[in-house]
């Protein structure tokens, strides 16, 4: 055999049993010719990256190629190469993956692809159970659709103000993306009208039945045409959701990503305590790791609302997620946290699969919830992307019997730790590295992220690396400011003009 068919299989057995060192890899290329350290290269892509597909090999609009490289999505995740093919041959799809795999682009690509801008009707429509995931849902559509101006999304859910809504719709729409509840309450009145509904979405499938949405779900599907793709994305794979599926789906394709999480995503420990000291525990994890961002995850409102009032009178940087809140205050409170304004937010699990932080650094489980699979959809909003996590967990004496679910769930051992002696006293505790600035401009006056940039930067003298986050809202906007540059951003801001135009401007509460 020729030496260059040793090489080659010396390297294929090596990469199969270990991880070849960068010295490893240097001293097989110089031992190769050209052409066998060619081949030795094409061995290396194929065995360490399997699953790294561009989305370049897809059929794809040059325009919206260029558009998904320019947001930093090089290679597909294993649920986007899983079912973009599909997807884009038009079948229906039922997909499980984890929390953060990367399904909202997934389907994202799939609907745009076969969007008419020409005509201003609904052609999409993503069903979601959570405000909080539909308007991410949304931002997520928007920036894959930046390769045309002329695509309209808009999203519908309840707790705003609905004549609002009427009017964009009247104006015409090409994908909606809402709640059961509202979009209900928009087909009986016939503002909205999905005659021409190419692709229906089911996202998060199985928390709208866990959220008892499903006769909800059946009465906004009675309205879509019976031609049409329907795309069915869920966490879980369980009878329920099968049963939805064959009534709702043509010969689906099956798509499953494997939704355990492995510690060298996520570093889970739990922790004994008692019931009077649960709170002094927390406290404990949160001034030990000291985590720039971090979720608590409580079971019921009223514990949600006393643990984030008792960490906040601790001296803590907190607030408190959970259904009663107005959405107004919801967007802010979001928006604070994604922007590293806050560091923790204590939320019911109303918030666990709306919210998409980009690298959450903790999860703590302030008590655990009954549902092993509940468990996991927590800790998925850490360890993300590649990055490593961290999830803690109290666990009094009554809980036990759900760490030992846990165990099976996850077929491993939990992992036990001590917590230290800490008295939840007020102190100074870590500021957040951020500030977040609200103005009473947005979307509806044609306010853009460069145009808040640019009165920051221009003349007020702050320097594009002191900017952070910018959302935009229909009639307001919110912006990151580095904390030790607050003032002179407020002051730039009064004293200054955006897109021509003088703004209101304050801290947010």
């Amino acid at each position: 055999m020729t030496y260059s068919y040793y090489v080659r299989q010396m390297f294929a057995n090596e990469v199969n049993t270990h991880k070849p060192t960068n010295h490893q890899l240097s001293v097989i290329i110089n031992h190769c010719n050209a052409n066998t350290a060619l081949a030795f290269l094409l061995i290396l892509k194929s065995l360490l990256m399997p699953s790294s597909v561009e989305f370049s090999a897809l059929p794809l609009k040059s325009a919206l190629l260029e558009n998904i490289e320019s947001l930093g999505y090089a290679f597909m995740t294993p649920i986007q190469a899983e079912s973009l093919p599909h997807i884009l041959e038009g079948k229906d799809v039922i997909a499980q993956a984890k929390t953060g795999s990367g399904k909202t682009a997934a389907f994202g690509v799939g609907l745009l692809s076969r969007l008419d801008v020409s005509s201003f009707r609904v052609q999409a429509l993503v069903v979601c159970p959570t405000r909080e995931l539909a308007d991410q849902v949304c931002k997520e559509i928007r920036r894959l659709a930046r390769f045309t101006q002329n695509i309209k999304v808009l999203s519908l859910c309840g707790g705003v103000p609905f004549g609002p809504q009427l009017g964009s719709l009247e104006h015409g729409v090409h994908i909606v993306v809402g709640t059961p509840g509202r979009l209900q309450e928009h087909l009986r009145k016939r503002s909205l009208r999905l005659s021409n509904l190419k692709v229906l979405v089911l996202d998060e499938a199985d928390r709208m039945l866990d959220m008892g949405f499903e006769e909800a779900v059946k009465d906004v599907i009675s309205y879509a045409p019976t031609h049409r793709q329907t795309l069915l994305f869920s966490a879980t794979y369980s009878d329920p959701i099968r049963a939805m599926s064959q009534a709702f789906q043509f010969k689906p394709i099956t798509v499953s990503i494997e939704h355990s999480h492995h510690d060298s995503d996520i570093e889970q420990r739990f922790y004994n305590t008692t019931k009077g000291h649960r709170l002094n525990a927390l406290g404990y994890l949160l001034a030990y790791h000291r985590p720039e961002s971090t979720v608590v995850f409580c079971n019921t409102k009223r514990d949600c609302h006393d643990v984030a009032k008792a960490l906040e009178n601790s001296g803590f940087s907190v607030q408190a997620l959970h259904g009663d809140l107005e959405q107004k205050y919801r967007d802010q409170i979001l928006v604070k946290f994604a922007n590293k304004s806050c560091s923790v937010l204590v939320a019911t699990d109303v918030a666990a699969r709306g919210l998409d932080i980009n690298d959450l650094q903790a999860v703590i489980n302030y008590e655990l919830p009954w549902d092993a699979e509940i468990y996991v959809h927590r800790i998925g909003r850490t360890g993300r992307a590649g990055k490593n996590g961290l999830a803690l967990s109290l666990c009094i004496e009554a809980e036990l019997p759900r760490v030992k679910a846990i165990e099976d769930y996850q077929n491993t051992t939990a992992v036990w730790d001590e917590v230290a002696p800490f008295q939840l006293n007020y102190e100074e505790r870590f500021q957040p590295p951020m500030v977040t600035l609200w103005l009473d401009d947005g979307r509806k006056n044609k306010i853009r992220a460069g145009d808040i940039l640019g009165a920051l930067t221009g003349a007020g003298g702050i320097t594009g690396s002191e900017v952070g986050k910018i959302d935009i809202f229909d009639n307001h906007a919110y912006v990151a400011i580095a904390r030790d540059s607050v003032d002179k951003a407020l002051t730039c801001l009064k004293n200054g003009k955006v897109k021509g135009r003088s703004v209101m401007v304050r801290k947010s509460l």
